[in-house]
């Protein structure tokens, strides 16, 4: 599949609005057959089923389509590039991480296609907050979790999450909204306390027992792995993590209080 038929058929509702204008520029001379309009999926050839689908943001405000992986990918890539360079510095085992989570998901061929235009979106200066309200506008809750996921993934990758990538995650979880005891319920399971096991499951110390197996299956539906089964099974493996991350969390606190 050419680079310009994979980026076509990936964008549906983000191919408008501020994530629209980040991908444009980061396309610039990579995008085959653009130059001359032939045989273009952004200039409303190829699949008509596709052209129809792609209609803008501005156009869609009011209602929030359906997520689909390609609006998923074009997300995560735009944020991830504003977590890694959170710290002033794109560390490589960080790139690596992106890379390798794509090849995960997508395939290799997929994968490099993918991370070619996320290498181009890396140059530029992004601002945060109208990308991140067309997210919130368009995507739904489990799909935005999922993001948030990935994003503590990506900084956790080089072995620490600092100072710098934490706070700006923080100021992309609110801008999403995210709700704090979501955030902190992902940020807990990238890190090692002894209260992580509550955080995970939105409780905490004072909680009875039955609170605790209310909360597991209010968690345990929140996360379950079907909540983003539209994105397509290549973001189920995600969303598989944060169930067991649950799931754990839960046994951990069965055995601690016996119950």
């Amino acid at each position: 599949m050419s680079f310009s038929k994979w980026i076509g058929a990936s964008l549906g509702w983000s191919f408008g609005g501020p994530i629209g204008a980040i991908i444009g520029l980061a396309l610039g001379s990579i995008v085959d057959a653009m130059a001359d309009g032939k045989n273009s999926p952004f200039l409303g050839q190829g699949n008509p089923q596709q052209s129809r689908r792609r209609t803008t943001y501005r156009t869609r405000q009011r209602q929030r389509p359906q997520t689909q992986s390609g609006d998923f990918e074009v997300s995560l890539l735009v944020l991830a590039s504003v977590v890694i360079k959170a710290d002033g510095k794109q560390d490589q085992s960080e790139l690596d991480f992106v890379r390798q989570q794509f090849v995960n998901m997508y395939g290799k061929e997929r994968a490099n296609h993918a991370f070619k235009l996320f290498k181009n979106i890396s140059k530029q200066n992004i601002s945060v907050r109208p990308v991140c309200l067309q997210i919130r506008q368009m995507m739904d809750h489990p799909s935005r979790l999922q993001l948030m996921h990935f994003l503590f993934g990506i900084a956790k990758a080089d072995g620490t999450v600092t100072s710098d990538e934490e706070r700006q995650i923080y100021t992309i979880a609110g801008y999403l909204g995210i709700s704090s005891r979501d955030y902190d319920s992902i940020k807990a399971m990238f890190y090692n306390s002894i209260d992580n096991a509550y955080k995970i499951l939105e409780t905490d110390k004072s909680a009875t027992n039955d609170e605790i197996k209310k909360a597991y299956r209010k968690m345990a539906k929140k996360y379950h792995p079907d909540k983003v089964i539209h994105l397509g099974k290549e973001h189920q493996k995600g969303a598989e993590e944060k169930f067991r991350q649950v799931q754990k969390a839960y046994e951990q606190l069965q055995k601690e209080r016996r119950f």
